[in-house]
């Protein structure tokens, strides 16, 4: 008796793959035409009483081989590869995104000072303006250093009300004071829209901190002028949630920006932040703004300073902030995680051995 030939059957199922897949390929492009008229009319990406919808239709018209069940389970599968390729076609079209512009973005800082595609730098200078000669005082320990950038507090966003807020506008004018004074670049953080273009007139970049990292209407008023833009990642902040936030900021014509990692809350208590080191590589690899990393923030311990940099620079990273003060016992914010004058020329020489600022 002959035996029923395989090789018939097989090119048949063959033929129907490839139809199969040239259907497939047919419903993403459908899918990814419904993804940019969605993006344009910024509605949700998935649906899922269309999805219900679809499911429905479909087992209705199941006439078997395959259960129920099984036709549901695998056009959740189609759809679901389908909803995949709307995110990477958004992911794309990113002006942040790494596939957007290949190359890294670099900030300049006046005329002299980079952020981003060569050496890193280091940024430092007190939690909080606190006064004239507190600032000036460590303004000049940091050019005898070598320090081109200074920072400093001069709006500061609270937990409790009760803390010392910062001066204001008067703490922007000491530090252009300063800064002229040194030739330092100096940046400072600003959590009200309507004081954006006001700052320009004293700070060389722009920071929208932590706590305001989704405050909308300040990414918008950033990204209305073309100043620098130093934007922290969020407490609890996912590092998509983060690009979206700069991309708030690009969208509105500035491209001049620089993500900062600060570290971001859990439930570990031997730092005051958990500093998140693999977002360094990550963000590098999805997007081509500068990376820095604020080992003091993501800490709040002076004493793994110094390794916390080598490791955030190690990781890519395009340079560190760390907070310095004259006299942190009597700062006016917090004091127990700010480096003395003496303590910063530690840390930096340790730093500086590595050899991994200089790359």
């Amino acid at each position: 008796m002959n035996q029923p030939s395989l090789e018939p059957l097989r090119q048949k199922l063959d033929e129907t793959n490839r139809q199969l897949l040239e259907l497939l390929s047919e419903r993403a492009q459908i899918a990814q035409e419904i993804g940019n008229i969605k993006e344009k009319q910024g509605i949700p990406k998935f649906d899922p009483v269309r999805e219900k919808e679809m499911l429905t239709e479909l087992v209705a018209s199941n006439k078997g081989p395959f259960t129920d069940d099984t036709i549901r389970h695998l056009f959740k599968q189609i759809f679901q590869a389908s909803l995949n390729l709307q995110v990477t076609d958004h992911k794309k079209q990113l002006l942040v995104s790494r596939k957007k512009q290949k190359e890294d973005t670099v900030v300049t800082l006046g005329d002299d000072v980079k952020v981003g595609g060569g050496s890193p730098v280091l940024i430092a200078g007190p939690c909080s303006v606190e006064s004239y000669d507190q600032t000036r005082t460590v303004a000049a320990a940091l050019k005898q250093a070598g320090i081109t950038v200074l920072r400093g507090g001069a709006f500061k966003p609270r937990t409790s009300p009760y803390d010392f807020q910062g001066l204001g506008i008067e703490g922007l004018k000491i530090l252009k004071e300063v800064g002229d004074e040194f030739g330092l670049k100096t940046i400072s953080e600003i959590v009200d829209p309507a004081h954006v273009e006001l700052a320009c007139e004293y700070i060389d970049v722009i920071q929208i901190g932590a706590r305001n990292m989704q405050n909308f209407e300040l990414l918008k008023a950033a990204g209305d002028v073309r100043k620098p833009i130093l934007l922290k990642r969020g407490l609890a902040a996912t590092i998509d949630e983060f690009l979206h936030a700069a991309e708030y900021i690009l969208a509105r014509g500035n491209t001049q920006v620089m993500l900062i990692e600060r570290g971001i809350r859990t439930y570990e208590k031997a730092t005051r932040n958990t500093l998140d080191i693999s977002a360094v590589p990550i963000l590098k690899q999805e997007s081509h703004l500068p990376v820095l990393v604020d080992v003091t923030h993501s800490t709040g311990r002076k004493d793994i300073l110094a390794p916390c940099a080598k490791a955030a620079l190690a990781a890519g990273a395009d340079g560190v902030m760390v907070e310095v003060h004259p006299d942190p016992a009597t700062a006016l914010s917090d004091a127990a995680q700010q480096l003395n004058i003496e303590e910063f020329g530690n840390f930096y020489a340790q730093v500086r051995e590595s050899g991994l600022l200089g790359r």
